[in-house]
Formats: C-alpha cells, structure tokens, sequence
C-alpha cells in the first residue's frame, strides 16, 4: 500500500484549508467592521489612496518610458499618472474627510442603482412570470434608492454595519462548512 494520500483526499484537504482560512478572514474583517466601523473604514479609504498612487505612479511611468507611443497618448498617461497620484496623497492628508466623502459618493452611488434597478423591473414585468413580486420588488428598491439619496452618509453606514454582519455570519458558515466538507 502507498503512503502517499489520494489526489481525491489532497484536493479535500485543499478546499478544507481554503474554506477555513476565508471563513476566518471574514470573521475578522467582519469583526473589525462592527466592533471599529469608523476606522476600518479608513483603513479601506487608505487602501484605495495606496492603490491610487501605485496606479499613478504606473501611468506616468507608461507615459515617460512608453517608446512605441505617440506624442499625445504619453501625455495622457502622463497627466492620468500625476492626476493619480495628487488624489492620493490627497486622501492621505484628510484621511476622515476622504473616507466621509467615499461613504456619501458610494451611498449616492447605490441609491441611483437601486432606483435604476426598479425601473428596470418594472419596465420588464410584461414578460415576468410574477408581476406581484416584480412589483413589489420594484417599490422597494426605488424606496430604498431614493431613501439613499436623502440620506447617503446615514445610508452608508448602514450598509457598512450590515456587510459587517454579513460577513461574520458567512465567515462561520465557512469555518463550519470547511469541518464539514467531505465528510
């Protein structure tokens, strides 16, 4: 008999480990969400701001050493570069108002695409098979938009505290589905 363990076996213990080490990082991050919502949320606000520079600094760099370019497109890549970089640096200078100012723009955002989105359904219910749900789920989703429109910050936090929630309860799913997975 071999010692060696199945590929049947290795791929379950895989996707065990994978299950366990996301359900646990959901956790955490969920954890962090609801216990310090403020501040993760400028962890995130800074995150971007880094990814904002780094993409700065990758346009310019496009624009200066691209030789294969023409004279304009290197411009452009230029100025997108520095224009990425001046936003996060920026953001990084006023990290709270930056992160206050995320929270509304997203809260905006979602309002519109909820309002959008039960327009839609509502523009598809001669051919839904259940006009009674399709209405109701067009009423709701332009309430809530329109609700995220009057009050995008109070919006934002609240669906920051819900994806908090959202990710505890699906980070122990996981954890609990890794003990249980192929089993």
């Amino acid at each position: 008999m071999s010692a060696a363990p199945s590929v049947e076996r290795t791929a379950t213990n895989g996707i065990r480990t994978a299950l366990g080490i996301s359900g646990v990082l959901s956790i955490i991050l969920g954890t962090l969400i609801l216990v310090w919502p403020g501040k993760t949320a400028m962890v995130v606000t800074a995150i971007i701001a880094i990814y904002a520079i780094a993409a700065g600094l990758v346009y310019a760099g496009l624009g200066i050493f691209s030789a294969g370019k023409d004279g304009w497109s290197r411009i452009g890549h230029i100025l997108l570069g520095v224009l990425f970089v001046i936003s996060g640096i920026v953001a990084f200078m006023n990290l709270g108002a930056t992160t206050v100012w995320l929270a509304i723009f997203l809260g905006i955002l979602v309002g519109i695409m909820w309002i959008v989105e039960g327009v839609v359904a509502l523009s598809t219910l001669s051919v839904a098979s259940s006009k009674g749900w399709t209405v109701f789920f067009a009423i709701i989703s332009i309430l809530a938009g329109i609700t995220l429109l009057f009050s995008p910050l109070w919006g934002a936090v609240v669906l920051w505290w819900l994806l908090g929630v959202f990710a505890v309860v699906m980070g122990v799913i996981q954890v609990f589905r890794a003990f249980t997975f192929g089993k």
